[in-house]
């Protein structure tokens, strides 16, 4: 029996009646996966459907937090509450999460219309790809209407998690490289909005115009959305205001246009496929051991059997 510290369905009503310390234990579940984290998307996906995800990447260094931060003071100037997922690499010692997000985004710590998160891979095999639109998905199905996902860099991972989110924001610092970085890196494939941070130092109007040249050569439609380009100083909270209109502006696009429900759907049937590759890969590491995969392999290793046949005879041990 599940500890009531651990029990998926009793943290799930201590969150939904507002205890914050229930929410921060079943993102918990959700990152180390396992049955406990199916039993949290099983309570979560019924009421999720509602929230607006905003990704925020970029290369390390480039200001994100201190950006994020200020996106948070302004939504809650606003009136409405977020919650920020805060994709950091896992601790070589602890296999948490690295917390300098979180120590950047201090000044919210004591706001209860805001909820901040690091997470990290917790060493299980699904990984981030797997946890973090379940994550999403909790916040959501908790009444929280604006998550907001910011990536530690550029890898494939970072790129994946943060192009997923119904907006992406791309942010970049003066003199952040040519064409050929930002198209190897993804960041051109992902992008709906452009920020130039630290927009006070010089090479901000050559940055700017080396992405209008790029947006220029990606032949875009005539009635696809172009990303803007926004500049900000972040640590003076300069901008944050014009970001979050071009967030809102391309929402508005996204819906109008039925872009987001497009891109939901794709989304929905990529995470799908990776539960389902994720799931036969666990099966594949299943049917790699024992007396009968000793055998087959030195038979392979002998030459009395090739490969891809040997391949085929394990594989059809999968019921």
């Amino acid at each position: 029996m599940a500890s009531p510290l651990n029990d998926p369905g009793e943290l799930f009503a201590a969150a939904r009646a507002g205890e914050r310390s229930a929410v921060a234990r079943l993102l918990s579940l959700v990152e180390r996966g396992g049955e406990p984290a199916r039993a949290v998307g099983r309570l979560a996906h019924p009421d999720s459907g509602h929230a607006y995800t905003v990704g925020l990447t970029g290369a390390p260094g480039a200001g994100k937090s201190t950006l994020t931060s200020a996106l948070i003071g302004h939504v809650r100037s606003l009136g409405d509450e977020v919650a920020v997922l805060a994709i950091d690499p896992s601790s070589p010692f602890t296999g948490g999460a690295i917390l300098g997000d979180r120590v950047r985004m201090q000044d919210h710590a004591t706001d209860p219309g805001v909820f901040i998160r690091s997470m990290a891979t917790r060493g299980h095999l699904g990984g981030l790809a797997l946890a973090t639109p379940e994550a999403v998905r909790l916040l959501d199905a908790l009444g929280r209407r604006w998550v907001v996902i910011e990536t530690v860099g550029v890898g494939q991972v970072e790129v994946e998690v943060a192009g997923k989110a119904d907006t992406t924001v791309v942010v970049v610092n003066p003199g952040w490289g040519d064409s050929v970085q930002a198209n190897k890196a993804g960041l051109m494939e992902i992008a709906d909005v452009f920020v130039i941070n630290k927009a006070d130092r010089k090479g901000a109007d050559a940055t700017r115009s080396d992405l209008e040249q790029m947006l220029d050569l990606s032949d875009l439609p005539p009635d696809a959305w172009r990303p803007p380009i926004v500049a900000t100083v972040a640590t003076e909270g300069k901008g944050a205001d014009d970001v979050w209109q071009a967030v809102l502006a391309h929402r508005e696009h996204a819906t109008s246009s039925g872009e987001l429900v497009r891109r939901r759907a794709f989304r929905a049937a990529e995470e799908l496929r990776q539960i389902v590759a994720h799931r036969l890969g666990e099966r594949a590491r299943e049917l790699c051991t024992g007396d009968r995969w000793d055998t087959i392999v030195a038979d392979v290793q002998a030459q009395q059997r090739d490969p891809y046949g040997a391949a085929d005879e394990m594989l059809a041990g999968i019921a």
